[in-house]
């Protein structure tokens, strides 16, 4: 019996490593997701921005740091 429970809690440590590499996964995934949007926003925003002007320029600066 002792090599039956033995084997059991075997199993559940072997459960809750998936468990925590399945939760680690879908984290990577989410933030893989997240990665790929702010591209695109970039993307999709560049030409619209270039074509803005600066709002500022380097004379308009009150303070400058070297």
């Amino acid at each position: 019996m002792s090599e039956d429970v033995r084997v059991i809690n075997e199993i559940l440590k072997i459960e809750r490593k998936l468990e925590e590499i399945e939760h680690k996964l879908e984290e990577l995934i989410e933030a893989s997701e997240l990665y790929g949007v702010v591209k695109l926003s970039e993307e999709s925003l560049r030409e619209f921005l270039e074509s803005e002007p600066d709002l500022y320029s380097y004379e308009d600066l009150k303070v400058r740091f070297k």
